[in-house]
């Protein structure tokens, strides 16, 4: 027997997602967190073989749109990773938006200001895009995807850790995932495409070390817990941009866009040691010179910790349609690793 299974690809800032439209079980739950974990115990197959080799990579992300949990959201949606099912990925939610409205996915429309707009639940929370499309010729061509991601906080400031045989200070954040934030100049690794074997390595020394010397957790998420990756940030390049950024995952994948999630980590610091700018946008560069716009949509707390609601924006490009065939006499039908 061969199983079918169909995809919208998209790249945002050079990162891939790969939608997940047709072929699949669709997930059950009360919850995303519990919809997440019915796919990770019945149907990680589509995960595997979607995500790894030989038909993705480690860095592929995957997602698979669902029915909404929230009131008034228009659909939930369920992140796929190689290491397994992230909560949230920013890009990603930059992808599917534009997908969805392109693709005419979800029972949508445009508002007076021209502008697509979407509730998606995540397992971190609900989020509310933005989605800024035209017409061309009858169909609809999005141009850029602004969200509200869920509220960053500063977790822990100046954390100390030892990795190997020296101390590192590091600053732990939340953006959607928690990460450890470290100074680039610190380690002494520059941020380019050369030198990411050694960022992986670091990545998950780091994020080793910091859930050994720290316990971390969301007051008010309790499936979201861990230090999940690692944000260097250094100069950019790019004169419009504030920082260039590079998010590891502790698994080792790498986001070539300039990491949503990790930028509002990012901002979160930066507003507690008042450098934050206090008008117009945060602009962050990725690895590969892309940029994400972002600024201070609101003020939160999470528990007893003051928290910012960051919006961010970016563009995601459509790259092809697929139809991946999982052949049962494949000995890959799964994926390698």
């Amino acid at each position: 027997m061969i199983l079918q299974i169909h995809t919208v690809d998209a790249h945002v800032g050079g990162q891939p997602l790969r939608l997940v439209v047709g072929g699949a079980p669709r997930s059950v739950g009360a919850s995303m967190a519990r919809r997440s974990d019915w796919l990770r115990r019945h149907a990680d197959y589509v995960r595997r073989a979607l995500v790894l080799e030989p038909r993705g990579h480690g860095d592929m992300l995957a997602a698979q749109l669902t029915d909404a949990v929230a009131p008034g959201a228009h659909a939930g949606i369920v992140f796929m990773g190689a290491h397994g099912y992230p909560p949230l990925s920013a890009h990603g939610v930059i992808a599917a938006a534009t997908i969805a409205v392109e693709r005419e996915l979800l029972p949508s429309r445009q508002d007076a200001g021209g502008e697509v707009p979407l509730t998606l639940d995540t397992a971190a929370g609900t989020i509310h895009a933005r989605v800024r499309a035209h017409d061309r010729g009858g169909v609809a061509r999005v141009d850029s995807v602004a969200f509200t991601n869920v509220p960053a906080f500063v977790h822990a400031a100046g954390q100390s850790l030892r990795i190997g045989t020296r101390e590192l200070r590091v600053d732990i954040a939340y953006g959607g995932l928690f990460y450890a934030i470290v100074d680039t100049e610190a380690v002494g690794i520059p941020l380019s495409a050369s030198r990411l074997p050694d960022l992986r390595r670091l990545a998950a020394d780091i994020v080793s070390a910091a859930n050994t010397a720290i316990e971390v957790h969301h007051p008010a998420v309790p499936s979201v817990a861990g230090v999940a990756g690692v944000v260097f940030t250094g100069p950019p390049q790019d004169p419009e941009a504030h920082l260039k950024a590079v998010t590891v995952t502790g698994g080792g994948a790498v986001d070539r866009s300039p990491g949503g999630t990790g930028m509002s980590a990012v901002m979160s610091v930066l507003d507690a040691m008042g450098l934050l700018p206090e008008v117009g946008a945060f602009v962050q560069e990725g690895l590969v010179g892309t940029i994400f716009h972002g600024r201070v949509a609101g003020r939160r707390q999470v528990g007893e910790r003051p928290a910012i609601a960051v919006e961010i924006e970016g563009t995601a490009w459509i790259t092809g349609e697929h139809t991946f065939l999982l052949d049962e006499d494949d000995p890959f039908r799964e994926g390698v690793g």
